[in-house]
């Protein structure tokens, strides 16, 4: 019984340590509570400072591809009378082929096709007669011009049946890089709008030329033809891929590639300038003639955007002669440079088409050294 009695103990002291024990629970408790928070805290600042360095990676990988990228162009225009030298439609078709591939392999921006005869002629859309009447080798000229610079699969969709492209089919294709094929892996492709009905607040569905479509992020009217960024595919049992559209141009200025060339009809020589699709216009001009200075001895400056012009039979006199707007009669003080590409030639004569692969070629490391950045040099 003493050694019972002995081992109970009164109630009060047992109560005071189940207090004294609470408290300290209550205290660790605490103490915990605050350890996890303060791990939680840490956690969130790691992933914040995490995704922080993510974004400055992807801003320098944005810069790396942005110093890829092409910032001038070049601009090329020649009169659509050269095509009245050619005696026959299978000729007049192959004479615009060989200008669509020189201009694509010199990575031409922009073909102007000016009248030297004054015609007012700005657009190639709608019905026109084919080669009827004189002023139509303009019309053709471009027709043809577009036609080649348009990817295969979208042609259907763009170029309805039509006598100025009869013998078209048979040209040499331009091969130019925006020109896939169905299996080819691109960052960019060319694309024609579809008209199917889509789901509230999703894009519009183009056709690529791919084997699965693709849904751009937005809403546009079916028919139009777009440059699209493709987006990686997130599972390859998709239907569609992913895309976003771009403007034509971002594929040169942020990816350094050659995306074809856009065409213009210039009613007369002076509106080639004045008409001029950039803003600032062309900071540097340049007319090829055999009374111009030599091409070897020119310097030219750096510029974002240049115009090279060529003249046609009777050279680009003939083009100053009927200008309504002009009241020179030398056609060198119109612009910057006034070059002869070919010096001591052989020939008589040089044809428009034959100047443009002389003159390109003779241009090409000037404009280079022009273009060339102060981390190049």
């Amino acid at each position: 019984m003493a050694d019972g009695g002995e081992a109970k103990r009164p109630k009060g002291v047992q109560a005071e340590e189940r207090k004294v024990d609470w408290r300290r629970w209550k205290q660790e408790r605490k103490a915990e509570k605050k350890k996890w928070k303060e791990m939680k805290l840490l956690k969130k600042l790691e992933k914040q400072r995490m995704r922080e360095l993510a974004e400055k990676q992807a801003e320098k990988q944005e810069e790396q591809v942005e110093d890829k990228g092409r910032h001038y162009t070049l601009s090329v225009a020649l009169p659509g009378s050269i095509l009245n030298n050619a005696q026959s439609l299978e000729l007049r078709t192959y004479l615009a082929g060989q200008i669509a591939r020189a201009c694509a392999v010199f990575c031409v921006d922009e073909i102007i096709v000016f009248d030297e005869h004054g015609e007012d002629v700005k657009s190639v859309e709608g019905d026109f007669e084919g080669i009827g009447r004189r002023g139509k080798a303009c019309v053709q000229l471009a027709r043809i011009l577009q036609y080649l610079e348009c990817p295969q699969y979208l042609r259907k969709s763009f170029f309805p049946k039509h006598e100025d492209l009869q013998f078209a089919g048979l040209l040499n294709p331009l091969d130019s890089p925006h020109h896939m094929r169905v299996d080819e892996d691109s960052e960019y492709r060319e694309g024609v709008v579809l008209d199917r009905p889509t789901k509230p607040g999703r894009g519009s569905f183009v056709n690529c030329g791919m084997r699965k479509e693709v849904q751009i992020d937005r809403q546009l009217n079916p028919g139009l033809r777009v440059t699209v960024r493709l987006e990686e595919p997130q599972k390859a049992e998709a239907k569609v891929r992913k895309g976003t559209v771009v403007s034509s141009h971002h594929p040169r200025t942020v990816s350094g590639l050659y995306w074809g060339y856009s065409v213009r009809l210039a009613s007369c020589l002076s509106a080639v300038f004045s008409e001029c699709p950039f803003k600032e216009g062309y900071d540097l001009s340049i007319g090829t003639s055999e009374r111009g200075s030599s091409v070897d001895q020119a310097t030219l400056p750096s510029f974002r955007h240049a115009l090279v012009v060529f003249g046609g039979l009777e050279g680009l006199e003939a083009g100053v002669d009927v200008d309504p707007n002009l009241e020179v009669t030398d056609p060198s003080v119109l612009f910057d440079f006034y070059l002869n590409t070919c010096p001591s030639q052989g020939s008589r004569t040089i044809r428009t088409e034959e100047a443009l692969l002389i003159s390109l070629s003779a241009l090409r490391p000037h404009i280079n050294e022009a273009v060339k950045t102060p981390s190049d040099s």
